[in-house]
């Protein structure tokens, strides 16, 4: 009886330097359990050769040209949930990291890393497991231990915020709320103050990203009225 052959792990390598894709090819094919099906030059490329040859694994660089990996990776996901995304980035900063686990990413390495654990990466991510370059993991823990932006604005403060980032207008939101616009402003300064923003286009921005931590509270009080 015929042992059963070893998967093969489908990979698509996206990355807007010529000379990466062309290194990680030759990684690639000393390999005989992972297969490269194709590459892509930047984030709209990888979303259109995904839903082309649905990979197992996209390897995904973040700073792109037309569209980014962050982005590429929202939308990958949401047409093929299937396939798992790798970050493979030069940077470390804490806001591309949180934001590329955020949108589905799950693992996130950096270019420097050895040959051996971009291959272990990308077997690990289809096994279940999140490769982590210690920097990222670094600034997981740290972001775990630190309080969330936001955590003590009052649930009006919420309100008003989560407005903002439905794009709604101070008369509106006031119109909403029952409050008047003079007081709209002072939460917004208030809130501004809070999560570290300078004005309405950033806390719009900071409302999408950090949807979960305005969720409503049970207490149901507001300091200025119903």
């Amino acid at each position: 009886m015929a042992e059963p052959r070893e998967r093969v792990i489908r990979v698509l390598i996206v990355d807007d330097h010529a000379i990466v894709r062309t290194g990680l090819a030759q990684l690639l094919r000393t390999t005989a359990d992972l297969e490269l099906v194709g590459e892509a030059a930047d984030g709209q490329d990888a979303v259109e050769r995904a839903a082309q040859l649905r990979p197992d694994v996209v390897l995904m660089d973040l700073s792109m040209p037309r569209l980014d990996g962050i982005r590429a990776t929202t939308r990958i996901l949401a047409d093929n949930p299937d396939t798992h995304v790798l970050v493979l980035t030069s940077f470390s900063d804490q806001t591309r990291i949180l934001d590329a686990l955020h949108a589905g990413a799950e693992g996130y390495l950096l270019k420097h890393a050895e040959p051996e654990t971009i291959l272990s990466g990308i077997r690990a991510v289809v096994a279940g497991g999140s490769p982590l370059d210690p920097k990222a993991a670094r600034v997981l823990l740290t972001h775990r231990r630190t309080p969330r932006p936001g955590a003590r604005l009052t649930e009006r403060e919420r309100e008003v915020l989560r407005m903002v980032g439905d794009g709604l207008p101070n008369k509106v939101i006031a119109h909403r709320l029952g409050i008047s616009e003079r007081t709209v402003k002072a939460h917004l300064t208030s809130v501004y103050q809070q999560i570290g923003v300078t004005d309405r286009t950033q806390a719009a921005l900071w409302a999408h990203r950090q949807a979960g931590v305005l969720e409503p509270t049970d207490d149901g009080a507001h300091p200025d009225g119903p």
